[in-house]
This record gives structure tokens, sequence and C-alpha cells, in this order.
């Protein structure tokens, strides 16, 4: 082996155990949902976007701060509402009288992760300026575009159960969020720790997560994690599960029933990124099947559109994917 190549290796090994302390570091201050931040890390690491639902209190915001905290990135959380316009998340040009001239002011698009907090709360003018901007990474003013940091992540949210005032979010844009987590309430045993966590809080001074690793660094792990192995098999078990979902008759009665649109070719892009993803965090050195089926379900379940059928016999989307991951095979 090369001196170049042993760097790169020790460098690489550097950056895994650097995301790993990251995630430590995240899950000592936030309990109970070790499976949000995992997945955020994973979205961060293949350059993508998360959808998280669940209801207030579950430490969304606070897991979002906290990994921008770890990685020493610009963190700015906005609170969707129906009257924001598309300025307040994009920025203005602003005319300098002493220049004669316009000047654009940036918005909060610009930081590295952006917290778009209930995100169905905001109209379709607001919802298309984020749809650039999470796909282009760029947005647009008048006749400028002006590029996004290179590392850029939105993290969005909403409530599942207040639906009043809300604005669903059009499939096009649902289906540039890379994952969709639901979160769900903690346990008596860590509700205690919670408790436990909060007093300690009270005591201390510096309660947030302390910088870990830096934006270079996981720029620089982005590229280590393209390079993790995918047989190809496993490439045509992700195709596999995508195509099943627009020609379920191929292999389930059942399935064809509940489904009345499929997934788009996005879906196995990001099964592929994410289980690379996965894989990397947890220093395997190859994808293997368990790393498919554990981000099948967050990337699957928004682009699923089930049928009336489906929804009449109680048949959720999480069901839909468990009983895809059962009836298609790997080659």
């Amino acid at each position: 082996m090369s001196i170049v190549q042993a760097q790169t290796k020790e460098s690489v090994e550097n950056q895994q155990h650097q995301l790993s302390n990251l995630l430590k570091s995240v899950q000592t201050k936030i309990i109970g949902q070790h499976h949000l931040i995992e997945h955020i890390l994973v979205c961060l690491l293949a350059d993508g976007h998360i959808l998280i639902e669940g209801m207030p209190g579950l430490a969304k915001t606070r897991s979002a701060k906290a990994i921008a905290d770890g990685i020493e990135g610009d963190f700015h959380r906005i609170q969707f509402t129906p009257d924001l316009l598309p300025s307040d998340l994009i920025g203005t040009e602003i005319y300098i009288h002493e220049k004669s001239d316009f000047i654009f002011r940036k918005g909060p698009l610009f930081n590295n992760i952006l917290l778009a907090d209930e995100i169905n709360r905001a109209p379709a003018k607001v919802q298309s300026a984020l749809l650039e901007a999470m796909e282009e990474k760029q947005v647009t003013v008048g006749h400028k575009s002006y590029p996004l940091p290179e590392l850029y992540m939105v993290i969005a949210t909403q409530n599942p159960i207040e639906q009043e005032g809300t604005y669903n979010l059009p499939e096009a844009q649902l289906d540039r969020f890379m994952m969709h987590l639901e979160v769900s309430y903690p346990n008596h045993q860590e509700e205690l720790l919670i408790v436990e966590l909060d007093e300690k809080r009270q005591h201390s001074l510096n309660s947030h997560v302390l910088p870990i690793t830096t934006k270079e660094e996981v720029l620089h792990a982005r590229r280590a994690v393209s390079s993790v192995f995918i047989s190809e098999n496993l490439k045509k078990y992700a195709v596999s599960l995508v195509t099943a979902t627009r020609t379920p008759e191929k292999y389930d009665p059942a399935l064809a029933k509940w489904i009345d649109h499929g997934a788009s070719p996005r879906a196995t892009i990001a099964i592929i990124r994410c289980a690379k993803a996965l894989a990397w965090l947890r220093g395997d050195e190859y994808v293997k099947p368990q790393h498919i089926h554990s981000v099948a379900g967050p990337i699957l379940r928004h682009r699923i559109i089930p049928s009336f059928e489906s929804e009449a016999d109680g048949i959720s989307r999480n069901a839909i994917v468990k009983k895809l991951l059962e009836v298609v095979a790997i080659p």
C-alpha cells in the first residue's frame, strides 16, 4: 500500500470516528430519539433533505440544532405560517442610496441547516421558493441566481393532527425529501431519563453540543460515502423495490389493490445513497441487505400514494412498505 493510500484510509477512518462521536454526543443530549438522530446524519451524508412528522415536544428542533452545533454549521429555524412570503425565506433586494444601487440581503435559506417548522402551514408560493433551493441549491431573485452553501440541508417538520389552516405538500415537493420520518413518544424509562437530563441542564452553564467535526470534514465524508461498495445484486434489489411500487400486480395481488401510484427514480437513488451512508456511519466496509431495509421505509413511505381501498381498510403506508420488503426477493 502506498503512503497516499495509507493517508487516505487514515483520513477516512478519522472522519468515521468524528461522525460516530457526533452521533453518540447528540444521543446523550437527546433521549429516546436515536433512530431520528441517526437518520438525520445519514441524510446529511447522502446530501439529502428530511421531513419529520411528529407531535410537538419530541426534540425535533433540538436534534437539528445539536447536529448543526456538532459540525460548526450555521443553523436557522423558521416558523412557517400562512402569511409567510417567499422573501422571508430567500431574502430581498435593498436599495442603497449612497451607491445608487440595489444589494441582495440574504434570507434564512442561506444557512447550512434550515429547520422549516410546520412546513405545511405555508402557502404554495413559499413552497415553490423552497423547491428551487432544495433541488437546485440556489435561489433566484429577479434575473440573478445565488448559490446556497455546498453543505446545505432542509429539515422540515409537520404536525400529524392539526390540519386546520394547513396546505398539503405537493407530490413534487414530497419527492424532493430524501426521507420521511415518523417520530413517536418516548417510553416510560426514556421519559424518566429526559427528566433527569433536564435537571442536569438546569445546573449546567453549557448544555449544547460542542463542535466535534467541521463542515469541511462532512463534505470529505460524503466523498468517502460515495465510494462504499454495493454489489450489483443489491443495486438490482433497490431497483426492484422501487419498480414494485409501480407494478405491484407482478409481486402480490394485495399490493396491487393498495397502491395507486408508485415511487420515482429518485427513490432508487436515495435508497442506494442512504444505504451507503448508513453502512459507512456504522463502520461497515460494504452495503448489506439490512442497510437497505433500514432506509427503505423512510424513503418509500411518502412517495407511495395509497389507493382509496387501502385507506378504507386501514392499511397504512408503513404496512405497504413492510409488505414490499416481504414479497420482493434479493436476486
